[in-house]
């Protein structure tokens, strides 16, 4: 069920799948990127949770907003969805841009994240590839067909998007390790073997959480959720409905 609602000085676009405790999905971040993006996990979430699917400013159904993007600005939308569409805490995943969005969510209202799964997205811009945020790289053109086809600023409106999200990612996010070592829920670090997120950092990443957990995923990219749903699918549906084990010889958890 597709609705509108206002955040934040934004008509917001989302839409609702299934039934039972809250799963908010925060897609990918690009022109042409939106809630589509979960298309192959959504009937496998959406038979265990009620799953919200917001779309950002600027992406998907949403329409732009004047004033420069930041990952803060899209946080404390995210914020504004919890507190008026969902009506409390919830399951929380990001993916790539969205997966920032979610940590820093988590950051700033623990009081809204019950678990938090980010998938394919660093802490600090200095854990993307460079090539991944270079700014003024031409949009792929299945992309900007892809914003046209739902974006009420019409096709041509992309180039805006575009470069605000160039710099959106030249300045964020900045978080630390000391910042992470603060989130106190349960975490889960997903990544693909050969993705625009580097190992080195996911490690980091996983490494700084008091509650975290990693999951890499072999022979994927940053597209792992699509490229392999399935698997990908198992390993969030057990993170979000399991409590965690008790292991037979811990060490960072010992």
């Amino acid at each position: 069920m597709a609705n509108y609602v206002e955040l934040n000085g934004t008509r917001t676009w989302y839409d609702e799948q299934g039934a039972g405790e809250p799963l908010v999905l925060l897609h990918p971040g690009g022109v042409g990127v939106d809630s589509r993006a979960f298309e192959p996990n959504l009937q496998a979430l959406a038979s265990h949770f009620h799953v919200f699917l917001p779309e950002r400013r600027g992406h998907g159904h949403t329409p732009d907003a004047d004033g420069p993007y930041s990952y803060e600005l899209m946080a404390l939308d995210t914020v504004h969805f919890l507190e008026q569409v969902v009506g409390g805490p919830a399951r929380l995943l990001g993916m790539s841009d969205g997966a920032v969005v979610a940590l820093l969510v988590a950051h700033q209202r623990p009081d809204l994240v019950q678990r938090l799964i980010c998938v394919a997205g660093p802490f600090h811009r200095s854990g993307w590839v460079a090539s991944a945020i270079e700014p003024g790289l031409e949009t792929p053109a299945f992309l900007v067909s892809s914003y046209g086809e739902i974006s009420p600023d019409g096709k041509e409106h992309y180039k805006v998007v575009q470069r605000k999200l160039d710099q959106m990612h030249a300045l964020g996010p900045t978080l630390t390790t000391d910042d992470l070592g603060s989130i106190g829920c349960r975490t889960l670090v997903m990544v693909g073997d050969d993705d625009e997120v580097p190992l080195e950092h996911a490690i980091d990443f996983y490494r700084a959480l008091s509650r975290g957990e990693l999951a890499v995923i072999p022979g994927t990219s940053h597209g792992l959720l699509v490229e392999k749903p399935d698997l990908c699918n198992k390993i969030v549906v057990d993170f979000l409905t399991l409590d965690p084990i008790t292991t037979f010889a811990p060490i960072r958890r010992a």
